[in-house]
């Protein structure tokens, strides 16, 4: 028998709805899960898009393989009928959070929108949304302690109202390219008086913390699937990590993601919620396409 999918609270038209019944509003920060580690930002009547997936590129690649991406839950939004993003960000090059079958229709929908990604992922960006150079912005994380970094590529950008900085991730490690640069990114991204941590895939690395809580970090949008070398794919924070580093970086809100898209690389949220409770860490977890609202 066939385990229905997870349906997502809000999806396609009533997700609309949902965004334009709050996109006049000023001075407050909307956000919505679009699933794994997607998410929509609205402030002030602009659009930024976090590590977009909304297609079944993965499914179809890995098919009949080892290692199938079995989806487990239905797809938010056709990503074409997003047709008012102003940018969209890349944190690494893993096909879930850059997706060719995601950017292009996005591209084709969106003639002024820009990429914000890590420089050193420059060419893969331009290859898989077909965007040209000039509508694509490199970012680089300035250097963790004890390392150095080129020191050549801006660390920050605004875009559409939304003041974007690059922090370091580890996907495992802190990888570099050739020339020195992060091929791991999170963003840490402020609007207005409200300060949002995307922190793409990650682990614990040195220094983590100290980093991010020079920021005043309002919410924070962190990964719960863990690390499980069987399954063949780079590792990520667990629940109770996730919460841990919200509390350590003085987060007043914390998110989990990347979860409920694949059977084979997912997580409940349950030992997530339970540790931020033990924490006193204030946590919201939300179902697919549902939104969230600063007050």
């Amino acid at each position: 028998m066939t385990t229905p999918l997870i349906q997502p609270l809000l999806r396609d038209d009533t997700l609309l709805a949902d965004i334009a019944s709050v996109r006049s509003q000023t001075n407050v920060l909307h956000l919505w899960w679009l699933g794994q580690s997607g998410y929509l930002l609205l402030w002030n009547g602009r659009f930024l898009l976090l590590d977009p997936y909304l297609s079944d590129s993965l499914t179809r690649k890995y098919a009949g393989t080892p290692k199938e991406h079995i989806r487990i839950s239905e797809r938010v939004i056709a990503p074409e009928r997003l047709e008012f993003v102003d940018a969209v960000t890349s944190s690494h090059n893993h096909t879930d959070h850059l997706d060719p079958d995601t950017l292009k229709p996005l591209v084709r929908a969106n003639p002024r929108l820009v990429m914000v990604c890590p420089e050193a992922n420059r060419v893969t960006v331009r290859e898989r949304s077909g965007l040209p150079e000039d509508r694509i912005l490199g970012l680089d994380a300035p250097p963790v302690e004890g390392e150095s970094g080129p020191g050549k590529v801006p660390s920050n950008f605004t875009v559409a109202g939304f003041e974007i900085h690059a922090v370091p991730a580890a996907h495992e490690n802190l990888d570099r390219d050739a020339s020195g640069r992060h091929i791991y990114l999170g963003f840490v991204i402020r609007a207005g008086p409200y300060t949002v941590y995307h922190s793409g895939d990650t682990v614990l690395y040195p220094g983590m913390a100290g980093i991010l809580r020079t920021f005043g970090i309002t919410l924070a949008l962190l990964p719960i699937n863990g690390r499980h070398p069987e399954r063949g794919v780079a590792g990520n924070l667990n629940g109770p990590e996730a919460a841990q580093l919200a509390r350590a970086i003085g987060a007043g809100r914390v998110i989990p993601c990347h979860y409920d898209l694949f059977a084979f690389n997912t997580a409940s949220p349950e030992p997530f919620t339970a540790t931020c409770s033990l924490l006193g860490q204030p946590s919201t977890v939300l179902r697919l396409g549902e939104r969230w609202s600063a007050r």
